[in-house]
């Protein structure tokens, strides 16, 4: 945001409200004044997983807001516990058919990008595995290198670490390309499940009804800060790919995204009140 700030030639101010999967700061963004002072840094969890999570969403991710730019693509990551038998993908699904309901795979939380990516393999390889909630990702990560929990499928700022200095077993990434940031990991779509591919993604949002130039200059001052050099590495080298877009390209990868998301919700029969 700092280089964002730059290119408008104002301050951002970063008003972090948790809570509800990020539901709560959207609600707040979703009922502003529509001026452009206000914005909403959202997720694929905000507007592409809640909808179907939620019961009760007080908010409409599509209509009661206007994308502007899409930021980044998170790549996501498969590991495995550093003792755990299985080297690669193939041998873990071959596992677990030997072995039904004895592998548990960790998550951040129920509905969250990790729950889901793990349903969606749990799904496309036909095997029985079982989920295990955490309250949040450090919580997971913690339990899956003691072995407490055998595998999980983390967003790359948090599992390549891991995978890099051996305190998990890298498998397999869960992008639909390889990954310029891991490229000596294969995709998981690669190793033996066609289809495979969960990413996570951000981006900034503003409330309906903002007035087309505030979303334009806007767009303008993302793609300009995501083009410099510096912040594109920077971003890399946490395993994010900088995604600029226009509000139209953003909208149309929402929808996309949300259907997805969808199914995979539908799969895992979460439900949040």
């Amino acid at each position: 945001m700092p280089r964002v700030s730059q290119a408008l030639g104002k301050p951002i101010v970063v008003d972090n409200r948790p809570g509800a999967g990020g539901n709560v700061g959207a609600e707040h963004v979703a009922r502003a004044a529509p001026d452009g002072y206000t914005l909403l840094y959202g997720t694929n969890g905000t507007h592409a997983i809640n909808a179907s999570l939620y019961r009760n969403l007080r908010f409409d991710p599509v209509k009661d807001f206007v994308p502007v730019s899409r930021m980044t693509t998170i790549g996501t990551m498969l590991i495995v516990n550093a003792r755990f038998p299985p080297a690669s993908v193939d041998e873990l699904v071959r596992y677990a058919r030997a072995n039904p309901g004895k592998i548990n795979f960790a998550s951040a939380g129920n509905g969250t990008t990790s729950h889901l990516a793990g349903e969606l393999f749990k799904t496309l390889a036909g095997i029985d595995i079982v989920h295990v909630p955490y309250r949040g990702g450090a919580l997971a990560v913690t339990d899956l290198v003691s072995g407490q929990v055998q595998m999980m499928i983390d967003v790359m700022p948090n599992a390549y670490p891991l995978a890099k200095d051996g305190r998990a077993r890298g498998l397999a990434v869960g992008t639909a390309a390889r990954s310029a940031s891991a490229p000596e990991f294969p995709t998981i779509a690669e190793s033996g499940l066609p289809g495979f591919e969960a990413s996570a993604w951000d981006g900034v949002f503003v409330p309906a009804g903002t007035p087309a130039p505030v979303v334009a200059r806007l767009n303008a001052a993302i793609r300009e800060a995501l083009a410099d050099p510096a912040v594109a590495e920077a971003l890399r080298a946490r395993g994010a790919q900088p995604s600029p877009s226009t509000p139209e390209e953003f909208a149309r990868h929402i929808e996309a995204s949300a259907e997805k998301w969808a199914r995979a919700v539908r799969a895992s029969g979460a439900k949040i009140d």
